[in-house]
């Protein structure tokens, strides 16, 4: 039998006491939104976003607030957990994760176009240049996401899957939380619930042996998304905006249709979080509808050719 690796990460980058202290997830947002400004800053001196340097740091604080966070959360919520509108104030609870990609991006689009419009600048050329921007967010995030052990993957057998902890939250295994609880209490009796062996796994290798023969190898499919919706889809987008001179619209489009098969792909590895839509995931289903989005963007940017007004001809 394979000695898989049981997930046992802190969410902390440090703690100040208890619960408090900055968390990786939080960072992961910090990170992002720098490197999109840096990004954004060198694709307007470049000439290929028409949008001032000095107003990228505007354009990219108020696209992080309203667009990512609300949208992200949002999205979540009415996607994924509508339950929560039942207890408003957990919907402000950020740090304890749950966003949602496809909500994210209906943020992004609906506040870029909010911010094009006031400026009087082109919505597809903001958005061509954003957009290569993104997949670096989704890659951190991802990240996050593992170290989290949150959105973990189906049960697997190949030789890296993981073993993640907060299997036990889940409702669907509460016959396997009761297993956890009873043999990890004869180990520390003070644990008294599934959450309290999440915590203490962390720090006591002998929990670890004993939930090694109760939890489920799964798919690190946060790592498979962060792999192809961060590395790989920023490769593409950058060579595209880089090497080829591509009408307004056009990235946007490519975007939208590459992030959507790739999560189409990986949702194949990923523990569905929701019911399923038919055969397929929530995610699946809503990335068809992007699909179609994106070419339709691709179509018009052809049709009707307008390109960045500082690039050279």
């Amino acid at each position: 039998m394979l000695a898989y690796y049981l997930h046992n990460l802190d969410p902390f980058i440090f703690r100040i006491w208890d619960n408090v202290g900055p968390r990786w997830y939080g960072m992961a947002y910090v990170l992002a939104f720098v490197c999109g400004f840096a990004l954004l800053s060198r694709f307007s001196k470049k000439g290929y976003l028409d949008l001032p340097q000095s107003a990228v740091g505007d354009f990219i604080t108020w696209t992080a607030l309203f667009g990512v966070m609300v949208g992200g959360r949002l999205g979540y919520v009415f996607f994924y957990r509508p339950e929560m509108l039942r207890e408003p104030l957990s919907i402000l609870r950020v740090w304890e994760g749950g966003m949602s990609s496809h909500g994210g991006i209906l943020g992004v689009v609906l506040f870029s176009l909010y911010y094009a419009r006031r400026r009087k600048l082109t919505w597809t050329n903001l958005g061509d240049n954003l957009v290569v921007a993104v997949p670096i967010g989704l890659f951190l995030g991802r990240c996050a996401n593992f170290i989290n052990g949150e959105l973990y993957g189906r049960a697997a057998t190949v030789s890296w899957a993981v073993q993640f902890p907060k299997e036990l939250l889940e409702p669907a295994n509460a016959v396997e939380a009761e297993r956890a609880l009873a043999a990890c209490r004869q180990i520390d009796p003070s644990l008294g619930s599934a959450e309290a062996i999440v915590e203490a796994v962390r720090t006591n290798p002998e929990l670890a042996t004993v939930l090694r023969d109760i939890l489920t190898p799964r798919h690190p499919s946060q790592l498979y998304e962060a792999f192809l919706e961060g590395l790989v889809l920023f490769l593409i987008l950058w060579l595209v905006r880089t090497r080829a001179r591509t009408p307004n619209g056009f990235l946007t489009g490519l975007f939208l249709v590459c992030y959507s098969v790739f999560r189409i792909v990986v949702e194949y590895f990923r523990e569905p979080d929701a019911p399923l839509v038919g055969m397929f995931t929530r995610g699946q289903f809503f990335s068809f509808f992007v699909i179609a989005i994106g070419f339709a963007f691709i179509v018009a940017a052809r049709r009707r050719p307008t390109y960045p007004l500082k690039l050279p001809a």
